[in-house]
């Protein structure tokens, strides 16, 4: 199928194109970028003076958490806000390789038994998609905490030398088999207490197969500066691709939060380390991460088990750390949506209990932790520093997700609109040029990950097109500070227009894509 782009601006191109131009698609390639007044082609798109890049690429994402790269295959929030390719497998946490063929490392997400699992290895899954439709590309990590649960069980120890020996050669495969890199989730209770020498030993392994070392940091909060030493230190000793996971200032931190960009910014450029942030100040977070650390352990039932124990109860209402009840607010609750946008003090009034702790404890208790929370609890105020900063990339650290009469979900903003939000604050607020952002979303990802033919508007490359705008803000009330989002005009994966004029065109051009691999 032939495809015609009229009348764009080009950024993020291998050459400049100062002037508008027309780009020509044939299949799933950009097949020339010129003035073409007579070209014909099936589909014609009138870009009428708007930008065209390459399509966006988001570093950490939460489909595959989710499940919904199954139940949802549009997935069309990212569609919506431009993005063609998305990255799994980050925090540890993969849907592939599956030594057992169980998923129990995304269960603080999603409830495993949603889907049939009919793959082990990472080939298998790959296929899977081949099977089953996607709008969007995908391209997965390998989970620390996936394979090291399969070998250890819910145990938390050290490996012996023959589980670190399993462990590598299954890394391995899955690496040769089209994982683009290993990820750990070392806030998580699970991982917490790896050992630096095994994450190492593993870091090795991945870098020699030019992959990604992805991180969510030890402890973002308490011990953030140790946290970012720990993960410079490692990409200094072994040289690995390395990415900081959701690098987000979290309020309490500012101070070395400060100090750490200036120290990542300041890294020689033999260190390739980067982090991805994306600019709202809200996190989302399973509800168990609420419980005091020593109570975070032993797995689900264990932790269940804790909560409904009549004696320990007392003793996890006092540990609750300290939260405003305000800013606490019910995501998702499958089998409990009258729930969902609830915050923690409206809980509290719904449960008539005397104070918001109770009211959390009465969650976990309803819910069988089988809920997700939105927390405002980052500084917005350095979110601009931190996107500024010459290593950062731009991830929504979310799922696209279907809201449905089966399941009420409540989108956190950044699911749907943190490309846009991205494009529009950088412009307005002048933080960097939109050839320098557009990069930021697109070449620099591609090149970091190896996404090989992505990222660069260029003769022969996949047609993985964006078409967008930047209206300027309608006037707005004295006081209010106004929001500007870029405007998706027109989204084309492999070639095949997926989204135009806000609407999802019901096309499943993505693609399972592997590491070194078209």
């Amino acid at each position: 199928m032939a495809l015609l782009i009229k009348n764009v601006r080009v950024l993020g191109a291998a050459e400049k194109f100062p002037e508008p131009v027309d780009v020509f698609v044939n299949g799933d390639k950009i097949s020339a970028i010129g003035d073409f007044p007579n070209k014909e082609a099936e589909e014609v798109i009138e870009g009428q003076g708007a930008y065209l890049s390459p399509g966006f690429i988001d570093v950490n994402t939460d489909s595959d958490h989710y499940l919904s790269l199954f139940d949802y295959p549009s997935q069309d929030d990212f569609l919506g806000q431009g993005v063609t390719t998305i990255i799994g497998g980050m925090c540890g946490s993969s849907l592939a390789p599956l030594i057992y063929g169980s998923l129990e490392s995304i269960q603080k997400w999603a409830d495993p038994n949603r889907i049939n699992v009919n793959w082990h290895t990472m080939e298998d899954f790959l296929n899977v998609f081949k099977r089953n439709p996607l709008a969007v590309n995908f391209a997965t990590l390998v989970g620390h905490s996936t394979v090291r649960r399969a070998i250890v069980g819910e145990a938390l120890r050290d490996l012996t030398k023959n589980e670190l020996a399993v462990f590598t050669e299954t890394l391995k495969r899955a690496l040769k088999e089209g994982g683009f890199g290993f990820s750990t989730g070392l806030g998580y209770v699970h991982s917490h207490e790896t050992p630096y020498p095994e994450i190492k030993s593993l870091c090795k392994t991945t870098k020699d197969f030019d992959g990604v070392y992805a991180t969510h940091l030890r402890d973002p909060v308490e011990n953030l500066d140790e946290s970012v030493k720990e993960t410079i230190k490692l990409a200094r000793e072994v040289g690995v691709k390395t990415l900081i996971s959701h690098f987000m200032p979290f309020s309490g931190t500012e101070k070395i939060y400060s100090a750490a960009l200036a120290q990542i910014a300041s890294l020689p450029k033999t260190v390739d380390l980067n982090f991805d942030i994306y600019p709202y100040g809200a996190s989302v977070l399973p509800l168990y991460t609420f419980l005091p650390q020593w109570a975070q352990s032993g797995g689900r039932e264990v932790m269940l088990a804790n909560i409904r124990d009549a004696w320990l109860q007392p003793k996890l209402e006092k540990d609750f750390r300290d939260l405003n009840p305000e800013d606490f607010v019910v995501s998702q609750a499958p089998g409990n949506d009258a729930l969902v946008g609830c915050s923690l003090e409206e809980l509290r009034k719904m449960y008539n209990l005397a104070n918001y702790k109770a009211a959390l404890l009465k969650l976990m208790l309803t819910t069988e932790f089988r809920a997700v929370i939105m927390y405002k609890n980052i500084d917005v105020k350095l979110i601009k520093r931190a996107i500024a900063n010459p290593r950062s990339l731009i991830a929504s650290n979310s799922a696209s997700l279907s809201s449905s009469e089966k399941t009420k979900v409540l989108k956190p903003e950044r699911a749907t609109s943190t490309f846009t939000k991205f494009l529009g604050l950088v412009d307005s607020e002048r933080i960097m040029s939109l050839e320098e952002a557009v990069n930021k979303i697109t070449a620099a990802p591609a090149r970091k990950f190896n996404l090989t033919g992505r990222g660069l508007v260029r003769e022969g490359n996949f047609a993985d097109l964006t078409v967008f705008s930047l209206p300027e803000v309608a006037p707005y009330p004295a006081g209010q500070k106004p929001e500007r989002l870029a405007e998706i005009k027109c989204v084309a994966v492999n070639g095949v227009v997926a989204f135009k004029n806000g609407v999802f065109q019901r096309k499943f051009a993505g693609r399972a894509l592997r590491r070194n691999a078209p």
